[in-house]
């Protein structure tokens, strides 16, 4: 297995695999055999890269005579999700995703391919995309290897839209989640919704962003002059392609809800805010009538029960009838 150093300096090993007639010939044998294995018109070749360096990148240049701005887009990060056509390959930047459920953050991690007629070359910018699940995918279909480079590629494909489609469920049931504490009575789940569809709302943007340009991916693979995707292959490119479809929708659906989550969290809020200025100022109504009753009653003027027993008697039943009506009134109008 040959070792690759990444422009961290961490070394990363390449892996790489020799199909011949559907079967795999070898494996993670030395990129300098590439050449020799090239030649073989009947060979198709796999080799994958992690965190590669310039100087790796351009032996593969001269190697499968990929363009140099193919080159350059590979090395550089935060490309969009598309597809290149080059005079003698194709250049493909997608990305494999994944959601933290308790925090309900998206995580992103950039892959890019060349496409050549004997050849899919996997060139990761992080670990973190699991290579492995597309090797068990293909390892799955043994069948369909003899469909060449399509048949690689289906692989890889069908592995980074699983984790759009794998994402897109968790953040269905996360909104769903969301939805239940709007009409929770605890107030720290209350306080708690507005940051949480924040986070949702932020993580189904960036998920739009990989799985938009995936229709048209996909869609262009389908057309006949690439030459990528054989007649045994078009129904397992439609089958991705119909998931890319239904993942987009789904993600414009929950954009929506989160949207509407939000702007019913806010409605409850006014609500909210405004049951409490009735009951602060049905109270203060209330506590406004002794303070007035025995501000009249205390000024030093003479007036009726002046300086006698049924002044205080006079004024303490106006408190108590006049508090006991206004409270009275405030709980039929449900204000109190």
């Amino acid at each position: 297995m040959v070792k690759v150093e990444a422009s961290t300096n961490a070394y990363y090993p390449a892996r790489s695999r020799l199909y011949r007639n559907g079967r795999v010939a070898l494996e993670d044998f030395p990129v300098a055999e590439i050449s020799d294995h090239l030649d073989a018109k009947d060979g198709v070749i796999w080799l994958d890269l992690c965190c590669p360096n310039s100087e790796q990148l351009q032996v593969l240049e001269t190697e499968f005579h990929l363009h140099a701005l193919a080159i350059e887009d590979a090395l550089s990060e935060g490309q969009r999700t598309k597809l290149d056509r080059y005079r003698t390959h194709l250049f493909l930047s997608a990305y494999s995703v994944s959601l933290n459920e308790e925090t309900g953050q998206l995580s992103t991690n950039e892959l890019s391919a060349f496409v050549t007629p004997q050849a899919l070359i996997t060139v990761r910018k992080s670990p973190a995309v699991d290579i492995d699940a597309v090797v068990r995918r293909w390892d799955e279909s043994p069948d369909l290897a003899v469909n060449g480079v399509g048949f690689l590629l289906h692989g890889l494909l069908d592995t980074l839209v699983d984790s759009h489609f794998d994402a897109v469920t968790l953040l269905d049931e996360a909104v769903e989640g969301a939805e239940d504490l709007l009409f929770d009575d605890d107030l720290k789940h209350i306080q708690g919704v507005q940051r949480r569809t924040f986070e949702l709302r932020k993580s189904l943007v960036q998920l739009r962003r990989v799985t938009l340009p995936m229709r048209e991916v996909v869609n262009t693979l389908l057309r006949q002059d690439l030459g990528v995707v054989t007649e045994a292959m078009q129904p397992y490119y439609h089958d991705i392609y119909d998931h890319v479809l239904r993942a987009t929708e789904w993600t414009e659906s929950l954009r929506d809800l989160v949207t509407s989550i939000v702007e019913t969290n806010l409605t409850q809020q006014s609500n909210r805010m405004n049951m409490i200025m009735k009951k602060v100022t049905s109270w203060a109504a209330i506590i406004a009538v002794p303070t007035a009753i025995t501000g009249f009653f205390g000024q030093n003027l003479p007036y009726p029960g002046f300086g006698k027993q049924s002044g205080l008697w006079f004024s303490s039943l106006s408190i108590v009838i006049l508090a006991g009506l206004l409270y009275g009134v405030f709980r039929y109008k449900d204000w109190l």
